[in-house]
């Protein structure tokens, strides 16, 4: 009974396995001596094939900036061969200041992510063990931006980007939670407001679309035949600000010098709107309960204690995540959508036993949201 045949060799692999090759040859490797000594290109089934497939590698490996130069073997033949000209592959010595290594750290800090951190873990060590000094002590300490996992769907969207193939995954909608199945057409892969997002053309709906990639159920399956379509120019910014929709204001009431980062990019509501919110602000602790005029002076406490002020947002949900991250130092007023989601987040917290300061936040929420 014939042996199954080995499987086709990835083309990362074939494209590092001619690299290797190209760098270690004494001089030159003709096609016939990659075609026979390169893992990966015997699995060509014809001699066009094989001329294809090391063409579009050759291609490939300049775009990246590796340098394959074409030189006479010498002899009596006109037959051309190839390698990689060390010269211009080589790095020069890497002399980097604390300073740059931190911003190297910071960034390594952002791909904190199981598909990358292994290499990124080995490339800071590398870099460190070259003598280029120790980054703790650099101010950009502590300044490591907040960005959600990638997850498993990054590597194939990839490398359908680089190839220009078609890929499918089911999706869980935002709107309404339906998990459908998308057919797509992926352009480029951005990371916005702590998520990471894909642009691409969607084949079902015949228009540009802009998927969150946490909401990925699935397997992503690339489909299709190579350079099957063309990737437009366009604005990253401009394309996921349409996605994030448009620019909605949140009312918040926040403790005095808290939440600084919010203020930010808010503003105080003015005095004459004011007074609308007033009755709904949380009542000071340990407040009476009684007639009219302990309401007012629940109210007169309540003015004392907050800053009302307005918030831009796109996301319902980043807007809503932002707000239960502050705790008791803020309670969102309006919108009721806001309002209910963040009070969701800090009860589901609460119900973790996270401990008696979460669970009062989230009776503060409440006691705002009866407003």
């Amino acid at each position: 009974m014939p042996s199954p045949a080995a499987p086709a060799l990835n083309p990362a692999e074939r494209l590092l396995n001619l690299v290797i090759a190209l760098v270690n040859t004494n001089a030159a490797m003709t096609k016939q001596q990659v075609r026979t000594a390169v893992a990966g290109y015997s699995d060509a089934p014809s001699d066009e094939a094989f001329e294809r497939m090391f063409e579009r590698d050759k291609d490939m490996l300049r775009a990246l900036g590796i340098p394959v130069v074409t030189v006479g073997t010498g002899g009596h033949t006109d037959e051309l061969g190839y390698r990689i000209d060390q010269d211009a592959y080589a790095l020069p010595p890497i002399d980097l200041t604390p300073a740059e290594l931190g911003v190297l750290s910071l960034a390594a800090q952002f791909w904190q992510d199981k598909t990358l951190q292994t290499d990124i873990n080995r490339a800071m060590v590398k870099l460190r063990a070259a003598g280029a000094g120790d980054p703790s002590a650099d101010a950009l300490a502590g300044l490591a931006p907040s960005v959600r996992a990638v997850g498993d769907a990054y590597g194939p969207l990839m490398e359908a980007i680089e190839a220009r193939r078609a890929v499918t995954f089911s999706y869980r909608a935002a709107y309404n939670g339906a998990v459908l199945t998308r057919h797509v057409e992926p352009w480029r892969i951005a990371a916005r407001d702590g998520g990471w997002y894909l642009m691409c053309f969607d084949r079902d709906r015949q228009a540009p679309r802009v998927f969150r990639m946490s909401r990925i159920e699935s397997r992503v399956r690339i489909t299709g035949p190579t350079d099957a379509y063309e990737i437009p120019d366009f604005e990253t910014d401009v394309m996921l600000g349409k996605a994030h929709g448009e620019v909605r204001q949140a009312v918040v009431a926040v403790r005095p010098e808290r939440a600084g980062a919010l203020r930010a990019r808010a503003k105080p509501v003015p005095d004459g709107e004011r007074e609308a919110y007033n009755g709904r602000l949380p009542r000071p602790a340990g407040g009476a309960d009684g007639g009219a005029d302990d309401r007012a002076d629940d109210r007169a406490g309540a003015r004392a204690g907050w800053d009302i002020l307005e918030v831009p947002y796109r996301s319902l949900s980043g807007m809503a995540a932002e707000a239960a991250g502050y705790g008791a130092a803020l309670v969102v007023l309006e919108p009721q959508a806001v309002r209910e989601e963040t009070l969701r987040r800090l009860t589901a917290a609460a119900a973790l036993g996270s401990g008696p300061e979460t669970g009062s936040t989230a009776g503060t929420q409440a006691e705002a949201t009866r407003g």
